[in-house]
């Protein structure tokens, strides 16, 4: 009771205790039927009948499986290969999402839900079935482009929009075909942006996501609230398959590139690269600037992109920076890790110059660096190998950078790569394609004609190859 007296006495002393107490928040009924229903609807009917339901089929080989492999004697003796089955050729079905982003039938999805794919069918919302065919299979970014044989109807799309306009806290919705039941849209937030601790695609940066994204939603759009596509779903984090609130989408400015690629492809008859996409080169190796680093280059925090390494054609090298140097922005983004760096140069037309500022020796500077592709010198000399010796039928190439970007291969200098080298033969279980060949019965590999020199004949030990495979150094010896 006494406390109660104590205090009203307070408040009334001090009346500015009780407004601190009780904001002043003004509250209201709904002044029109729009406010009391206020919903997602109208962004659905808007965006939703441009995204589609994408079914494929690919006829793949297996081994039937041998009555006797069940029986636990047999089992242990032949293994659980299959021993003794014949190969079945069967049909696999799968399915996935993508949206319509041109009214002549170009839709967006992800590389991985029509790899392999024989037949390809999109459907509408409307029930409206289409057959589809590749335009362009961009597996480095996980993007893939269907051209749908409208007989000249204008389809639904939706257009694109910056995912750069996007804040963490934004809501956004994610429409696609999970577990094949049909057109579903759940809602969420933009959990975070810029998100490259992945290793899901070769351009780690990634829109994340809380809205409920699930196998079947990969290729669908993430639509933000005014009806613009700000990414394409592309992945989930889930230890049981199912959403676990960690979803991640490619940003509207890759699947911008890769519609250009498809554009210059048509009209121009170019395409570059095994996936049909040239993108601009860099050249570079580089590392996170973690906190002793910042410390030691007397960075106030740490960020940005290190400098390890650079290839003597890089761009980077002919605008003036060099190892050791600190990238810290680009075109005004600011760069926090490698990642970031190598996905704003992807973004940038060839042919076009950006604006990256860096720190050389505690000092800041800004430099032009012109997007270019990844330069085929020296020539590839592409040469099939013959002869009595363990790399019988293997392809080779003097590695330079479009064949290292070609192979997802680092940064190499020099030296000779195998391209090709058949599994079921014995060059196959010497080589896989990716391998440096670097010495052969002590000869130093620098180019293709040093290989044929060194194959010429065999030392009276036989043969003697040293292999970079996988960035590990390994020696085979072959009597």
């Amino acid at each position: 009771m006494i406390i109660r007296i104590l205090l009203a006495i307070l408040v009334l002393c001090f009346p500015s205790l009780a407004v601190a107490q009780e904001p002043n928040i003004e509250r209201g009924v709904p002044a029109s039927r729009e406010q009391v229903q206020l919903s997602f609807a109208p962004l659905v009917k808007k965006v939703s009948p441009a995204v589609v339901n994408i079914y494929t089929k690919r006829t793949v080989s297996q081994r039937a499986k041998h009555p006797f492999m069940d029986d636990p004697f047999f089992g242990q003796l032949f293994g659980n290969d299959g021993f003794g089955g014949r190969m079945r050729r069967q049909v696999e079905s799968a399915l996935g999402s993508g949206v319509i982003v041109q009214p002549d039938g170009l839709v967006v999805t992800n590389a991985h839900v029509i790899k392999g794919a024989e037949e390809i069918t999109v459907v509408l919302t409307d029930g409206r079935e289409f057959d589809a065919r590749v335009a362009l299979s961009d597996e480095p970014s996980d993007l893939a482009l269907l051209r749908v044989d409208t007989k000249g109807a204008q389809l639904p799309f939706a257009s694109l929009k910056p995912s750069e306009s996007l804040e963490v806290g934004d809501l956004v919705l994610a429409i696609g075909n999970p577990f094949g039941v049909g057109q579903t849209v759940t809602s969420g937030i933009v959990s975070a942006l810029a998100q490259s601790s992945l290793d899901i695609s070769d351009f780690n940066f990634f829109i994340q996501t809380d809205a409920a994204i699930n196998p079947g939603n990969s290729g669908g759009p993430l639509v933000a609230l005014d009806g613009g596509v700000v990414g394409i779903n592309s992945a989930i984090y889930s230890r049981t398959g199912g959403s676990l609130g960690i979803g991640f989408a490619i940003p509207s400015e890759m699947v911008a590139t890769v519609l250009a690629a498809e554009k210059m492809g048509r009209e121009k008859g170019i395409v570059g690269g095994k996936n049909g996409v040239v993108r601009p080169w860099l050249g570079v190796t580089a590392q996170r600037v973690t906190a002793d680093i910042a410390s030691s280059l007397g960075l106030a925090k740490p960020g940005g992109a290190l400098i390890a390494k650079l290839h003597s054609a890089s761009p980077l090298k002919k605008a003036g920076l060099d190892v050791g140097d600190v990238v810290l922005s680009f075109n005004g983004k600011v760069i926090r890790d490698p990642s970031e760096m190598k996905f704003r140069m992807a973004t940038v037309p060839l042919g076009q110059s950006a604006k990256l500022e860096a720190v050389r020796k505690g000092k800041k500077g800004t430099y032009e660096v012109k997007a270019m592709a990844p330069p085929d010198e020296p020539a590839r000399q592409e040469t099939k190998l013959e002869g009595a010796h363990p790399l019988n039928g293997a392809t080779i190439a003097n590695l330079n950078p479009a064949v290292a970007v070609d192979l997802g291969l680092g940064l190499e200098e020099e030296g000779v790569v195998v391209l090709k080298a058949p599994q079921r033969s014995y060059v196959g279980s010497v080589v896989d394609a990716g391998d440096l060949l670097l010495e052969i019965n002590g000869r130093k590999i620098s180019a293709v004609g040093d290989v044929k020199k060194a194959l010429e004949k065999p030392s009276q030990n036989g043969w003697s190859l040293v292999i970079r495979s996988n960035g590990r150094l390994r020696r085979v010896l072959v009597r």
